[in-house]
Parts: structure tokens; C-alpha cells; sequence
């Protein structure tokens, strides 16, 4: 695993990282609110049926992500051309990003589904979009170690 990783393999680790992230946070949302907790379905404006539906194809979308990341993982690793740093920072950037388009965008703007309902959303809502901004805030920092590093190889 290579440090010094050239801008392609530092680029490809970061989109494997990002894939990798938004299928983690996709699985984490799926089995510990919908499975777990059954606090609300991928989609909640239809019937319970529908519902599950959605939360099979919420599932696999997100186990898709994380398959195409771990084979370009494992081609980097092949290649000896993977960073880890890099990747680590786009797992952290893929996971907050995509926990802050769900907060965001499905939960406030389209309304596809809240965190819980019957309750005060607020703390839920605050929670969940402060987790998604700090993931998001440590991968960036993260990344940009990585690639103020490769320009000062230049």
C-alpha cells in the first residue's frame, strides 16, 4: 500500500473510499432504522408493502456501492498503487455526504421519510445532520492533506 500513490491512484482511492462510505451509511440507515428500530421505511408515503419495497431496493443500492469500491480497492492493492489515507478520507466523505442528502434532501425537501414520526423531530433531525457534518468536515480535512501532498511532489 503506497504512500506515495500517483494523482490517478490517489483519485481512484478517494472514488472507492466515496463509494465504499455511502454504501456503509446506506446499511447503518437500513438495518438499524427501518430493520432494527422500524422507525420509518425508505419510502413512507404509500402502503407498508411498498414500503418494504423500497427498503429492498434502498438495501441493494447501497450494497452495490460498497461492492464496486472494495473491487477498486482491490485493484489498487493489486496495482500496490492504493492510499489509504485517501481512501480513508472518501469513506468519511461518502458517509457524511450521504447521511446529509438523506437528512436533507429525502427527509426535508422531497419528504420521502422522517427518522422517527410521533415524536419531536428536531433532536433527531439536529443529530443526524451534526453526525453527517463532522464525517463529512474529517474527511475533507482528510483529503486535503492527501492532495496538498501530492502537489507539493510536484
Amino acid at each position: 500500500m503506497s504512500s506515495d500513490a500517483s494523482p490517478s491512484s490517489a483519485d481512484r482511492s478517494i472514488w472507492a473510499g466515496v463509494l465504499i462510505g455511502i454504501g456503509i451509511s446506506a446499511f447503518i440507515d437500513e438495518t438499524v432504522f427501518h430493520q432494527l428500530l422500524h422507525w420509518h421505511h425508505f419510502y413512507d408515503r404509500s402502503t407498508p408493502a411498498v414500503g418494504l419495497v423500497s427498503d429492498g431496493l434502498f438495501h441493494a443500492f447501497g450494497w452495490f456501492a460498497v461492492v464496486i469500491g472494495l473491487v477498486m480497492v482491490i485493484d489498487l492493492v493489486r496495482r500496490t498503487a492504493l492510499s489509504t489515507r485517501a481512501l480513508t478520507g472518501g469513506i468519511l466523505l461518502g458517509a457524511g455526504g450521504f447521511q446529509l442528502y438523506d437528512g436533507t434532501i429525502q427527509h426535508k425537501i422531497l419528504r420521502l421519510h422522517q427518522i422517527r414520526y410521533n415524536v419531536d423531530i428536531a433532536p433527531y433531525d439536529w443529530t443526524w445532520n451534526v453526525i453527517a457534518g463532522v464525517l463529512v468536515l474529517i474527511g475533507a480535512v482528510l483529503l486535503r492533506r492527501v492532495l496538498r501532498g501530492r502537489a507539493g511532489r510536484r
